[in-house]
């Protein structure tokens, strides 16, 4: 078995990137490769210092999606595989939703293909940059397998009549486009990813952490709620927000123009 880990965790000051680190089979979403992330994902949690994470992909790809030739494997069990696939999509359901219970911000750094669930992987992160060049799509439907998963990230961050012309045609979307359509929020020139990759995570990594930390969780909150309840909600975590000490330091500092003293 190859020492080579699945995921690669670099940690720049309060910035972790994770690469996934597959390139031979482009990145796929194996059972392997989710369990990683998952723990990865689970571990930052718990550290309260990193205060972004950034995802990307090793080699051609960010992420071509599940692995087919496993799932193709798994048809040789007594139920013809119909258990596995359940575990796989609904592990993959897990990973998916961890990301948005995550205190750090995620942002996807994609080049070359975010395909089905790779598609949805970048649907899920928080924030995502990508190249020009960079394609998306969610085209299981070529081969006879509706991406249904993946539609329940894409329809909540995209337009759904071109969420479901994507899902029916199998047709991929350009990077210029994904921004338009509300799937990726940047796009560059394949040599400037890194930078501006980096430069979105230090803007972020330099705000009050408690702030982005207590705002992201009521961002994905107040969004499944009534217009009444999201209003009582987030009035609410302002409140708790107004009323740590480092947010008086921000304020003050702000009446005072100077910048703020925040250990």
């Amino acid at each position: 078995m190859s020492d080579t880990p699945l995921v690669i965790r670099e940690d720049h000051g309060a910035i972790t990137h994770l690469t996934l680190n597959a390139p031979q089979n482009l990145n796929a979403l194996s059972n392997e490769m989710l369990a990683t992330l998952q723990g990865e994902f689970d571990a930052l949690m718990d550290q309260p210092d990193q205060k972004v994470v950034v995802l990307k992909g090793a080699g051609r790809a960010f992420c071509a999606g599940h692995d087919l030739k496993q799932m193709q494997a798994a048809r040789q069990a007594e139920d013809g595989g119909q258990a596995a696939w359940k575990d796989l999509f609904d592990r993959c359901a897990t990973m998916m939703q961890t990301i948005p219970r995550m205190p750090q911000p995620v942002i996807a750094q994609v080049h070359g293909l975010a395909a089905a669930a790779g598609c949805q992987l970048v649907a899920s992160c928080d924030l995502a940059v990508a190249t020009e060049d960079a394609k998306f799509g969610v085209n299981g439907v070529n081969i006879g397998l509706f991406c249904s998963t993946p539609m329940v990230a894409l329809s909540r961050v995209m337009p759904r009549k071109h969420v479901f012309e994507m899902l029916t045609t199998g047709q991929f979307l350009d990077a210029p486009t994904a921004v338009e359509r509300g799937l990726i929020t940047r796009a560059v020139p394949a040599d400037t990813l890194d930078a501006a990759t980096q430069d979105l995570a230090e803007t972020i990594a330099g705000k009050l952490s408690s702030a982005v930390r207590i705002g992201k969780r009521a961002f994905y909150e107040q969004a499944e709620l009534t217009l009444a309840e999201a209003y009582a909600l987030t009035g609410d975590v302002m409140v708790t927000n107004m009323a740590q000490d480092d947010t008086d330091e921000g304020i003050t500092a702000f009446l005072e123009k100077r910048p703020p003293n925040w250990d």
